[in-house]
């Protein structure tokens, strides 16, 4: 996940990896030119193989791990506050303390959301080390609430880890397990409506989405003023038993079944005619299959890393790599712009500045919810194109108008001028409602609820 001090963290499972692995890393893309300033190495005390990650929406954007391998790993709740600048490393590092702070059930292969109140909504799992079934959610902070029962998770037990978990604009909480899906009460999480099952192969309509048959999930944007239906975007997954990847939207990760690994990027473009909205772009010659992910960086480039398909075939992949989307080989002036508001309230008009006047075609903004990404689930992923004005360099953007559209927490921030992105920033959106700032007790770090640039 990237910081929203524009810093990408890594978490892997410790003392596995490479030698001496202490399982967090940050990398600072602005100093890769000296391994030892680029690469922070940071530690973790219980095992995170296979948690969970989201970025906060306090002032801090501090970054929470939940869950984990086994043992009390399987409880642990993880706080990373970012700090330091470019080129610059910061003292801090994840802290943990099972004894004081940790899930009310212990899970391995959890999904976790920001809730449009702001509580961060923990759900699904195993008991760890591919152990019994955690059919429940519950929420932080706690709230005095034991975890809730959800018999839908039990009944699809193993097939539905790392459920896709997103807020509707409509209000209420789309949930994807193997092939199901439903909405959720987001007070009560009761049941508001079940949905049709998800299609799978053609020979075999109960492939699943979810891990371990290894799909993924995304929002479509939402474009001002946000009055069309939303879409959610499943792609790949595979059947149960010979484990052949769908033949509707092709891929499955490949723990163990890594022939003929995929090694073109495609572009999915959803305002296309059904049947012509994947492009295929270029290739890798890194093999990128299980425990591999990719995130957007400010500077409109996608990083990928790993790869763990433990087939006896492919190796553990260490090395990072950048894909250079197209509108970045087009040869046009990528824009700039200054920003002094990153605190917006909804349905908030704020002002901003380009460098020059367009010259390469209309002027637009778009919003990137924060992501944690594992397992193909990126989780707080949300794509916005809020309504943007401009009169020469002097431009007006209207923030989301609520936290169904726009749960709250820090979203990249980009212009684009024809289509060509500038360097973005981080902004957040809706505050803190939850007040997670002074959340929680004991040795942590708490950001407090004032916003540093109000001081």
């Amino acid at each position: 996940m990237q910081s929203i001090t524009g810093k990408v963290t890594f978490l892997e499972k410790s003392g596995t990896g490479p030698p001496n692995s202490t399982g967090a890393y940050e990398l600072d893309l602005d100093a890769l030119d000296n391994w030892s300033l680029a690469w922070k190495q940071m530690s973790v005390r219980t095992d995170i193989f296979c948690s969970a990650s989201v970025i906060l929406p306090d002032v801090a954007g501090r970054q929470l791990n939940v869950g984990g391998w086994s043992g009390e790993s399987t409880e642990g709740v993880r706080l990373y506050t970012p700090d330091g600048s470019p080129r610059v490393q910061g003292p801090n590092d994840w802290q943990e303390d099972v004894d004081i702070l940790k899930l009310q059930d212990g899970r391995w292969y959890p999904s976790v959301m920001t809730m449009a109140n702001g509580s961060i909504l923990v759900v699904g799992g195993e008991e760890g080390s591919n152990g019994a079934a955690v059919p429940s959610l519950e929420v932080l902070p706690f709230t005095g609430t034991p975890p809730l029962y959800m018999d839908w998770l039990e009944r699809t037990d193993p097939n539905n880890l790392y459920p896709y978990l997103f807020v509707l604009p409509s209000g209420g909480i789309f949930v994807s397990y193997w092939n199901e899906a439903r909405i959720l009460d987001e007070k009560t999480f009761e049941t508001i409506r079940i949905l049709p099952n998800i299609p799978g192969a053609i020979n075999d309509p109960y492939g699943g989405r979810t891990y371990p048959l290894e799909g993924t999930a995304v929002l479509l944007p939402q474009r001002a003023p946000y009055t069309e239906n939303l879409g959610v975007l499943m792609c790949g997954g595979s059947t149960e038993g010979v484990s052949n990847a769908l033949d509707n939207c092709h891929g499955v990760a490949g723990f163990g079944l890594a022939t003929d690994p995929n090694l073109n990027a495609l572009l999915y473009d959803p305002r296309k005619p059904a049947g012509k909205r994947i492009t295929v772009m270029a290739n890798t010659t890194i093999p990128r299959l299980y425990h591999s992910e990719a995130i957007t960086l400010l500077d409109g480039r996608v990083l990928i890393s790993g790869s763990d398909p433990q087939d006896g075939v492919h190796d553990q992949e260490y090395r990072v790599e950048v894909f250079n989307p197209p509108y970045l080989h087009k040869n046009l002036p990528r824009p700039t712009f200054t920003l002094a508001n990153i605190d917006w309230a909804y349905d908030e008009t704020i002002s901003f500045t380009l460098g020059s006047a367009a010259t390469n075609g209309r002027i637009e903004v778009s919003l990137l919810g924060s992501v944690a990404s594992t397992h193909g689930n990126s989780m707080g992923a949300r794509t916005l194109f809020p309504e943007v004005q401009c009169s020469g360099r002097s431009c007006t953007v209207v923030s989301p108008p609520d936290a169904h559209v726009c749960p709250p927490g820090w979203y990249q921030f980009f212009v684009l001028d024809g289509g060509i992105p500038a360097v973005g920033v981080y902004v957040r959106i809706g505050g803190d409602p939850a007040r997670l700032g002074e959340w929680p007790e004991g040795p942590f770090t708490r950001p407090g609820m004032e916003f540093p640039g109000n001081n």
